[in-house]
């Protein structure tokens, strides 16, 4: 296990300085990034030595009801993400990656598992269309949709850079956003551990069982 020390922006491929359009990637300009510690491992977590604060998030589930990030993920192991259902790649890959090893708990520490995933790309993402896509990877995951700034103004407060949609020449709508997927711990409901885009399916189910229990992966 190597130490090193990086800014927010650097920990993953898709982050304020590089964001990812779900299978590409442009620069973005950035201001000052807070300077934290993490210790990078030869797998894809990125343990932080100085975890993140859950948000202070209220937004809409799939129901249509309100939903309080931080009353209603207390005290549970926690993956959240930051994405849209119309992503080609990335987004799915993700979650699929997520419910796969998911699947590979023991039913009691599935059960306890949080994985909440919150749309950069509302206008589209209605409650009802969000939960039509999020059941077809996991009935269990919980979907977030809401005003845009406040989406934008949650993500950038875990280091993840996300930018309203835009409709390119060709039509196409394109949401661009960090793609990590950040873990919260239950001991602390910290957010200490950071996965990259490049986390693969061996990398969740191999880390998921420590991260039930809010140890280091």
């Amino acid at each position: 296990m190597r130490t090193t020390r990086v800014t927010v922006a650097a920990l993953a491929v898709a982050t304020a300085l590089a964001l990812t359009a779900c299978g590409s990637e442009t620069a973005q300009k950035t201001g000052s990034v807070t300077q934290i510690s993490g210790q990078a491992k030869a797998g894809a977590a990125t343990v932080l030595d100085r975890p993140f604060d859950k948000p202070d998030l209220v937004l809409t589930d799939t129901t249509g009801k309100p939903w309080n990030l931080r009353e209603q993920t207390k005290g549970r192991p926690t993956l959240i993400y930051f994405g849209y259902t119309n992503c080609p790649d990335v987004c799915p890959l993700t979650m699929s990656n997520v419910a796969v090893a998911k699947k590979a708990l023991p039913k009691a520490d599935q059960d306890k598992l949080q994985v909440v995933f919150v749309t950069t790309d509302p206008e589209r993402d209605t409650p009802d269309s969000l939960g039509a896509w999020l059941r077809a990877q996991d009935p269990s995951f919980t979907g977030l949709t809401g005003d845009f700034a406040t989406i934008q103004a949650a993500a950038r407060s875990l280091g993840i850079g996300i930018e309203a949609p835009k409709k390119e020449a060709d039509g196409t709508v394109v949401s661009m956003h960090g793609a990590q997927v950040i873990a919260f711990s239950p001991k602390t409901d910290e957010g200490y551990v950071l996965y990259g885009e490049g986390t693969t399916v061996d990398d969740y189910t191999k880390d998921l069982p420590k991260i039930i229990k809010g140890e280091n992966p």
